[in-house]
């Protein structure tokens, strides 16, 4: 039987190769495991803190003032004298309605009026005379009160006929079409040659002041009713009524504006209240009808308790929970009312108070009532810390 040759070197092998295997059989002692296998949490320390609050609702931007221009004479068309796309001021001209029958309608009137005061000069002297008269019994009683009479007819057709050739100058007025605000005038419906009726149902063009534009949103009555509680309760502070806008690419409105109103009647449709916001405009960037999202500031709550969203979960009901270590470094679970998300994490109204230690991660390695031990969570980048999507 031939037996191996042991010599110093292949003992040192054997000896090395023992210690490799054994270390690669050891289990390991995962991050997650603490002295004697103790769980190991991140947490962070709950602690109030002062946020804006801000809803985002969808809306359209109207004009503040909106005119459209109809013809108030019936007449051909003679000319426009405007630039479609252009601004045009209050009291320019914008059509010219041939003026030609007015006129003669105006001079008619004239020379209704001027026979009118003809009569009455005549009329009044011979009821004068009469009076002068009657006192010496030279005429009857009836003829001078028949000269009184005459007088006050000829009065009021003076009157009539004025008030004819006021109207026949205002109608010749109408056939100057001008502006009756200031703003961008769109295009025309219309051309020099068209014939135009007084009042008809069809604009010539209309007018918008577009420098400030209202921005309509809606809102749910619930939560309006809400935030009108928070206020009176003294929950909610500086509710300044601020407001930002969002273009429909997701670029922001550089101009900030301000809630104006919010409406007295709720629709019965969607149980819903309309809000009306206001925004300078002064680049003209803002057109009418443009979809857009509106930041409304509603207010700043003082003692706010915001948490990472990662360290709220759900159970099988969908109701929030969370994980915090009690003074015996023991694990404790908590139901939550989150009200909002702010950026990436949870305003919490209940379940938590300030100082409380939150676990944000390594909850789902130990059991509630479990020892654990507690280590600083490190947010991984930038993300996690409290964003939202503007810096009111």
């Amino acid at each position: 039987m031939i037996r191996p040759i042991r010599t110093p070197l292949a003992a040192a092998l054997s000896l090395a190769c023992v210690a490799v295997l054994t270390a690669c059989g050891k289990p390991p002692m995962g991050p997650a495991a603490g002295p004697q296998g103790t769980p190991k949490v991140s947490t962070v320390v709950v602690q109030p803190q002062s946020v804006v609050l801000t809803t985002e609702l969808p809306g359209r931007t109207s004009a503040v003032l909106v005119a459209d221009v109809r013809p108030q004479v019936t007449g051909i068309l003679q000319s426009r004298r405007f630039v479609e796309g252009s601004t045009v001021k209050a009291g320019d001209l914008l059509y010219q309605i041939d003026p030609a029958t007015y006129q003669a309608a105006v001079d008619s009137a004239e020379a209704t009026l001027a026979k009118a005061q003809a009569n009455q000069h005549t009329t009044r002297l011979k009821a004068e005379r009469y009076r002068e008269l009657i006192a010496i019994k030279a005429v009857s009683q009836q003829d001078a009160d028949d000269a009184d009479a005459l007088l006050l007819q000829a009065n009021a057709e003076v009157a009539s006929a004025r008030a004819a050739l006021t109207s026949a100058r205002i109608d010749l007025a109408y056939t100057r079409v001008t502006s009756p605000i200031t703003g961008r005038i769109g295009k025309s419906s219309v051309t020099a040659g068209a014939l135009v009726t007084a009042n008809q149902s069809t604009a010539l063009a209309t007018v918008q002041q577009l420098d400030p534009m209202y921005v309509d949103v809606t809102q749910s009555s619930n939560t309006v009713l809400r935030l009108k509680r928070a206020i009176a309760q003294g929950e909610l502070r500086d509710a300044t009524a601020k407001a930002k806008l969002l273009f429909d690419d997701g670029t922001a409105y550089p101009i900030e504006g301000k809630l104006q109103f919010s409406d007295v009647t709720v629709d019965s449709n969607t149980g819903s209240v309309t809000l009306r916001a206001e925004f300078p405009n002064p680049k003209g960037e803002l057109l009418p009808n443009l979809y857009v999202r509106a930041v409304i500031e509603e207010g700043t709550v003082s003692q706010a308790l915001l948490v990472p969203q990662q360290a709220v979960s759900r159970d099988a009901t969908g109701k929030p929970r969370a994980y915090v270590v009690d003074s015996d470094g023991k694990l404790q679970q908590r139901e939550l009312l989150t009200e909002r998300a702010i950026g990436n994490r949870w305003l919490v109204t209940r379940g938590l108070q300030a100082g409380d230690v939150l676990v944000v991660s390594g909850q789902q390695k130990a059991q509630p009532g479990a020892l654990v031990e507690v280590v600083p969570h490190r947010p991984k980048a930038d993300g996690e810390q409290l964003a939202s999507t503007f810096a009111m």
